[in-house]
């Protein structure tokens, strides 16, 4: 440990400097003076933002620098990544001061325990280690456990947390019981050394294999695809309306990067071995999730279901273990974050004097409550959809291109159908709040921060479907394309 490492992951330091000083300073503010905890949220991440944009470690032309015996690495796709986590980040605080302050639960311990969360998103993002990848792994999924049972009232939320804890646990220990194994089978935990050792080894290493089963196991609860997605809807719906906001996108962030780790760069030479699991996983997600979507009339599990579905989509990406694959999977988890937190947004602006939005009926007649609030919906859920010039149909375009060039014919068909199928759930939101009548007539109104920015998050829906190379780019170019 030097002083250069320290530099290399300043932004990790200064969140968990940041998180503590949070966790300090509430246990001396009086209630009226809580607004300074979201202000000093927010700061840090403008900071760790500053932090993470500078590139004077790419000195020499270097694109990626290891730091702390190579456990840790600075790369491009991770400050990508790192940079859309603060701004989602950004948005769910804007979104859940007003959650928070409606149903009596504006508390500094939602701030801490979401900047720790987001300390594990960083280092998992980082992670070049199965160790740092465990740990980053544990420190997202400790405060989610605790952030879905933040209603202390709710019994649903409590129900729900020791669901996600007992279901988590057991897929943290897969991901363990794995990681031992290929321990086992390479001698090391660094992804390097176990790249070169799994060349050598080729794909009949049987002890290797089961490993990697385990980890994919690990991989695909943290992702919430099918069928270990049992936890997802019972999480979106239990947990208070603020917190399904921050666990349904920030995280999948995380969960990308995890994913690339673990079978990108620690298995290139099983690719054959993973694709067929990945591609079941792929194609089940995309089935159940759809299907199961249509039946549902809350709100929280119709979109804890399409969650799956996209998840399916991300997984797509990966499957050709190409450049390309990847940064067309880098795309849609990005893509898929900011339509989820938006979507999540509104149904927070809904929510008032102690009862959340749940429920589709809850978004009746919104058109003529706020005709401005009800296209920003309109816009989430054509993007969600994948209607064309909304950054969804740009999302799905990638991955499903991704896997045509891989020849992955039946998957990218299955795509489509499904996307099709699909599209009815989420236009009967807009059915639901156009060509339905409000119960309450009473006009719908925000702060101002908050009708900001679901505004500018509104917009991103088609600003980044219009002008969706600059992003792709992006996303191409962290993968070296």
């Amino acid at each position: 440990m030097n002083a250069s490492h320290m530099l290399l992951a300043a932004p990790e330091i200064w969140v968990l400097v940041m998180a503590c000083v949070i966790l300090c300073v509430d246990v001396f503010l009086k209630e009226e003076r809580r607004g300074l905890i979201h202000f000093l949220a927010l700061v840090t991440l403008l900071f760790a933002g500053i932090l993470s944009g500078d590139q004077d470690y790419h000195a020499n032309g270097v694109w990626s620098q290891t730091a702390f015996n190579d456990t840790f690495v600075r790369d491009a796709m991770g400050d990508v990544l790192k940079m859309f986590a603060y701004f989602v980040l950004f948005m769910v605080y804007t979104y859940s001061k007003y959650y928070l302050r409606q149903f009596q639960l504006f508390r500094g311990d939602f701030y801490s325990l979401t900047l720790f969360a987001l300390l594990g998103v960083m280092l998992l993002i980082s992670a070049n280690n199965m160790i740092t990848i465990y740990l980053g792994l544990e420190l997202i999924s400790l405060p989610s456990y605790a952030l879905v049972a933040f209603n202390r009232d709710s019994k649903t939320g409590s129900e729900s947390a020791m669901k996600y804890f007992v279901l988590g646990s057991m897929a943290s220990g897969m991901l363990l019981y794995g990681m031992s194994m290929i321990y086992g089978a390479t001698g090391s935990l660094d992804l390097a050394a176990i790249n070169e050792a799994a060349s050598r080894a080729g794909s009949g290493d049987i002890l290797m294999v089961f490993g990697m089963v385990f980890m994919i196991v690990g991989i695909a609860f943290k992702l919430g695809v099918a069928p270990f997605h049992m936890w997802v809807p019972d999480v979106y719906h239990g947990a208070p309306a603020a917190v399904t906001l921050f666990i349904s996108s920030v995280p999948k962030l995380a969960a990308f990067a995890m994913a690339y780790r673990i079978l990108a760069e620690g298995l290139p030479s099983f690719h054959n071995d993973w694709q067929q699991m990945l591609m079941v996983l792929a194609g089940l997600s995309i089935v159940v999730g759809n299907l199961a979507a249509i039946m549902q009339t809350n709100i929280k599990r119709m979109l804890a279901y399409s969650t799956v579905s996209h998840m399916g989509f991300v997984l797509m990406g990966l499957l050709p273990g190409t450049a390309y694959g990847f940064g067309a999977a880098m795309f849609y988890v990005i893509a898929y974050a900011l339509m989820s937190a938006a979507g999540f947004g509104m149904v927070v602006l809904l929510s008032s004097r102690g009862i959340e939005a749940e429920n589709i009926e809850d978004f009746r007649g919104l058109n003529q409550r706020n005709s401005w609030y009800a296209a920003i919906m309109a816009m989430i859920m054509f993007s969600m959809a994948g209607v064309p010039v909304f950054v969804g149909f740009f999302a799905k375009w990638l991955v499903i291109k991704a896997a045509l060039d891989a020849g992955l014919m039946g998957i990218a068909i299955l795509a489509v159908v499904f996307s099709v199928i699909g599209a009815f759930y989420y236009l009967r939101v807009v059915k639901t709040m156009y060509f339905e009548d409000a119960e309450v007539e009473a006009r719908i109104e925000a702060p101002v921060d908050f009708g900001w920015v679901i505004s500018l998050n509104g917009i991103l829906m088609i600003g980044l479907g219009l002008f969706a190379s600059s992003l792709i780019t992006i996303c191409m170019t962290s993968f070296g394309i």
